[in-house]
């Protein structure tokens, strides 16, 4: 019988977003510290190995977003993550430049 290899592919992360994933890391890690919670307690609440929750302090991409979620939620933070790209300013102004050059287009 054989064994099956399953390959498991993982996202290309550049520098400066590895930069973003190891501040964001640090960010838990300094909530957990401040509310005098250990990682052995937060592995408890979310149900992640300890050494998930070390990934997830150091930053890991390898980590799912679900994964931060849960840490992030029993620090009393998840709803942070309902800001991401909230605010979308890129996106609104190449909206409106769309919207500019529609009206121009139909006044002609």
């Amino acid at each position: 019988m054989q064994s099956k290899v399953i390959n498991k592919r993982s996202a290309v992360i550049f520098p400066k977003h590895k930069k973003i994933l190891l501040a964001l890391g640090e960010n838990i890690k300094l909530a957990r510290k401040r509310r005098k919670l250990t990682q052995l307690l937060i592995s408890e609440r979310t149900g992640l190995s300890r050494l998930t929750v070390r990934n997830i302090e150091k930053g890991d991409s390898g980590v799912s977003i679900g994964h931060y979620l849960v840490v992030l939620s029993v620090l009393g933070l998840g709803d942070d993550l309902r800001h991401v790209a909230k605010d979308d300013e890129l996106g609104r102004k190449l909206q409106d430049i769309s919207l500019l050059t529609s009206k121009e287009s139909n006044s002609r």
